[in-house]
């Protein structure tokens, strides 16, 4: 029974099958943090498979090659510095008063008739550097006075912005998720960027502009005159108490005691540019590599490319032109960044988690029991990293878990089956993309989409719920009907 677990192709299958669902109960049903419960059921699948200790934990004097170290140290090496650099990025733009901006021009452009769809557009826009809930917080009082001016269900213009930040979210760098996937997977940022927009953006107009105007028609939902009330109020008070903060600071140093003058609004075309900068370097760098391989250019493409290094170009670019060159002491830049990176630490150790949960996976042979089940089945790689996502992600309700886990089973097909950089970046964005499939009462998205947008539970399902399935079913449509040809 034994040598059948730990070698036959049936009880590998089996011994990871049976690690999931440890870790689903102690996710669901014991309520351990997502981090423990990964180290718990990776620990126990290579204990039961036969792994050494020192293979597993290394030594009492060196652990340095062990899987745990290996595998935790190796993508977090990887991601770490890249999901910290965007989340500062995003919260100098929001400090900055770059998605009103962006916001009230897309409003102003479009009208009333396409306020909706100029919704969809500044959350798609302004969801690329920052997280899905701070989006929301970010973006919500606009909806809530846009929907009260033009009359209608408040659906019809949160859908389209909440499609917006769940695509970008899902499939686009510098998120978690997608960085995560890149990293388990091997594969360029560059090319996930190019395939996370061919199959994100049709799968942001299906769910976001066409179900939402549809749905919008059907759902209402009133805007409470208290949430417009409050978020003025509650805006107003932010930003007298943050004045006043900086007015006492600035009195300790100056004897005239006058008062910081108003910071200048950003242009539209500053914010837009400082989000494409990073895109663009990175972008460069890859297909570099295939156009000009013997340019003398390349290494320096190379070295502004690497995602790190151009997102601290785009750091420090925002810093200085949304910050420092309108008034904003570097003193509130910094408190401005240490905040912004508080909620990031268990998201990298869930990450990290994951990592190594993929290791013991790999090192297990159920990378190899799982090709060998797949090649006699029929079925591709990428549609069964999907269907993995799918329900890691239904089951458990968190994106990051279900992205870092299916990766951790995944990978170990992808390198022996020595897939092109385009078709691996496919196989990431269908993880990704089950991995924002069927959001419900299990998923903390959900009740702050309820709560932000005054909706019922029945209604969230209806709405919400609906949207982030048909997000998710389109965006694999697209990757799985492109890796035919690539």
């Amino acid at each position: 029974m034994v040598h059948w677990l730990q070698h036959e192709t049936g009880g590998l299958l089996l011994l990871c099958a049976v690690s999931i669902a440890v870790l689903l109960f102690l996710i669901i049903k014991v309520k351990l943090e997502p981090f423990i419960a990964l180290l718990i059921s990776s620990l126990a699948l290579a204990l039961v498979a036969g792994l050494s200790v020192e293979e597993i934990v290394g030594t009492a004097l060196s652990s340095k090659k062990s899987l745990l170290e290996t595998g935790f140290g190796g993508l977090l090496g990887h991601i770490a510095p890249i999901v910290g650099l965007g989340t500062i990025l995003g919260a100098i733009l929001e400090r900055s008063g770059g998605a009103d901006v962006l916001t009230r021009r897309l409003l102003s452009v479009a009208g009333e008739r396409g306020a909706p769809l100029a919704m969809g557009l500044a959350g798609l826009i302004f969801g690329i550097p920052v997280f899905f809930d701070v989006g929301i917080f970010v973006l919500a009082p606009l909806v809530y006075i846009t929907a009260k001016q033009g009359g209608r269900s408040l659906v019809l213009y949160a859908l389209p912005l909440l499609s917006g930040l769940s695509m970008t979210h899902a499939f686009l760098p510098p998120h978690p998720g997608p960085v995560a996937a890149a990293g388990l997977l091997g594969v360029p940022l560059g090319w996930l960027i190019v395939f996370g927009l061919i199959c994100g953006i049709p799968a942001f107009l299906v769910s976001g502009v066409a179900w939402g105007a549809w749905i919008g028609k059907r759902v209402m939902v009133e805007v409470p005159e208290e949430y417009i009330t409050a978020e003025r109020h509650g805006t107003d008070r932010d930003r007298q108490d943050r004045q006043a903060k900086e007015d006492r600071e600035d009195g300790e140093d100056r004897e005239d005691g006058k008062a910081r003058a108003p910071e200048p609004e950003p242009s539209l075309l500053l914010v837009g540019l400082i989000i494409a900068v990073p895109l663009v370097l990175i972008l460069l760098a890859t297909f570099g590599t295939v156009w000009w391989e013997d340019s003398p250019a390349l290494p320096t493409l190379t070295f502004l490319g690497n995602p790190v290094v151009a997102l601290t170009i785009a750091v420090l670019l925002a810093m200085y032109l949304l910050g420092i060159r309108r008034g904003i002491p570097g003193a509130e830049l910094s408190e401005v960044a240490t905040r912004s990176l508080r909620p990031i630490g268990m998201i990298l150790l869930v990450i990290g988690g994951g990592a190594f949960f993929g290791a013991v996976v790999s090192a297990t042979g159920v990378g190899k029991a799982l090709a060998d089940t797949l090649s006699d089945a029929g079925l591709p790689v990428i549609v069964l990293a999907y269907l993995i996502a799918c329900g890691l992600r239904v089951a458990q309700g968190s994106a990051t878990v279900a992205i870092v886990t299916t990766g951790g089973i995944v990978a170990p097909l992808v390198q022996d089956k020595d897939y092109p950089d385009p078709h691996i970046a496919l196989i990431a964005i269908a993880i990704s993309a089950g991995s924002i499939i069927a959001s419900h009462v299990n998923d903390g998205g959900f009740w702050i989409i309820s709560r932000y947008f005054n909706m019922s539970v029945r209604d969230t399902l209806r709405t919400w719920t609906v949207l982030e399935t048909i997000l998710s079913v389109v965006g694999f449509a697209m990757a799985g009907l492109l890796s035919v040809f690539i």
